[in-house]
């Protein structure tokens, strides 16, 4: 354990900011899953919807940096080719 004051805060902070972080990367994660089942069932309506939502959670993350932006990106780009795979 810490023992200094100031470094049991960061401890305190750092476990905050995991929780916060792993909750936002399994937001993408669910986000991410409502899409691809929306691809398989066919529905492109749906699955626009389902993309939409997806990538807007993509950009959140990258932008708190919870995501790099390139990895953000590119998730993005794949679901984009899935989504136009559909038409």
């Amino acid at each position: 354990m810490a023992n200094i004051k100031s470094a049991e805060k960061r401890a305190r902070q750092s476990s905050a900011q995991h929780l916060a972080n792993h909750a936002a990367k399994s937001d993408v994660s669910a986000f991410r899953k409502r899409f691809l089942a929306a691809v398989e069932k066919g529905d492109k309506a749906v699955a626009t919807a389902a993309f939409d939502a997806f990538s807007s959670r993509l950009d959140k993350a990258a932008k708190k940096g919870i995501l790099k932006k390139n990895n953000a990106s590119r998730r993005k780009a794949r679901a984009a080719a899935k989504l136009a795979a559909l038409a």
